[in-house]
């Protein structure tokens, strides 16, 4: 007799987020917040500030997350949500995940100067950054985010994006923050885990997660998670956590990367770029990644 294979369910069944959602096809960004719901469950009051996900969660008085949620100003996601941990602390609620869930946009620009101010207070919230390279929801424009070559509306094919991306992770780094992670939504298992682990660290706490934009990145929708992959196994995204400030982990360990341009080619946002320029990205990407091999000890 054949023995029963036993499937081990290692991403929670339960749902915090429903269908109705307002989404793009193959919207990165709606995944992320699926899964990073997921890991934090349903005790948890998310601010959000301008950006995708205001118009994403529907229109007022519905929404598509069985949580609350506190529509805040483009710059103040962070500080919304000191003030939201605030609250609860006064009326002895210790039990509530604050979730601070911002775009690029919101995060690496115009909602920093909050940003850095509570993880310098050590404010006890879970900052997650769904960082889809641009401006998406007001119509594709630059922000720092955006990787060098990249098109936008703002840097159209002739003037491509010629600035490197800002190293969002390596500036929370700075703060000594007790615990900051990456994640794609092309690996559930690692990011569920990641935002549970969140959920019970007090303290700031900092999530960068990779998020595809099938219409900003002149990318098909079924390729979303693919490319998410893909951001992965080039070493453009690594997966890695760092505690406390200084420990560092590598949580996915690539042993041959595959060439920049397999993730590239999948972009209309890269396809002006000559063979010289992609050999430049690819060189940009290989320095980082040695870099982070280094700060994990490996």
């Amino acid at each position: 007799m054949s023995k029963e294979r036993k499937m081990t369910i290692t991403i929670p069944r339960e749902e915090y987020m429903s269908p109705g959602h307002l989404a793009c096809q193959g919207c990165g960004a709606s995944l992320a917040m699926r899964l990073a719901l997921k890991g934090l469950g349903q005790k948890t009051i998310v601010c959000i500030p301008a950006c995708c996900w205001a118009v994403i969660d529907g229109p007022f008085p519905h929404s598509s997350l069985d949580i609350p949620i506190y529509h805040c100003a483009f710059e103040t996601a962070a500080s919304s949500a000191s003030g939201v941990r605030a609250g609860l602390d006064m009326v002895g609620d210790t039990e509530t995940t604050v979730l601070a869930w911002a775009g690029d946009g919101g995060t690496f620009d115009i909602g920093l100067q909050a940003l850095s101010g509570a993880a310098e207070r050590n404010d006890d919230i879970v900052y997650t950054c769904y960082d889809n390279e641009a401006y998406m929801n007001t119509g594709i424009q630059r922000s720092s985010a955006t990787p060098i070559g990249a098109w936008t509306t703002t840097t159209p094919v002739k003037h491509y994006k010629k600035e490197r991306k800002k190293d969002i992770i390596g500036i929370m780094a700075a703060h000594g923050l007790p615990y900051i992670a990456t994640a794609s939504v092309a690996y559930p298992e690692d990011m569920v885990k990641k935002f549970r682990k969140a959920r019970e660290i007090r303290g700031t706490r900092f999530i960068h997660v990779f998020a595809p934009c099938p219409a900003g990145w002149k990318s098909r929708p079924e390729d979303t998670v693919k490319l998410a992959r893909l951001a992965v196994q080039t070493g453009y995204f690594p997966l890695f956590e760092i505690e406390n400030g200084e420990r560092w982990t590598l949580n996915l360990k690539v042993k041959e990367r595959k060439p920049i341009a397999e993730y590239l080619k999948l972009q209309g946002r890269f396809r002006h770029l000559k063979e010289d320029e992609i050999t430049l990205i690819q060189q940009e990407v290989d320095a980082r990644w040695e870099k982070i091999l280094k700060n994990c000890g490996l």
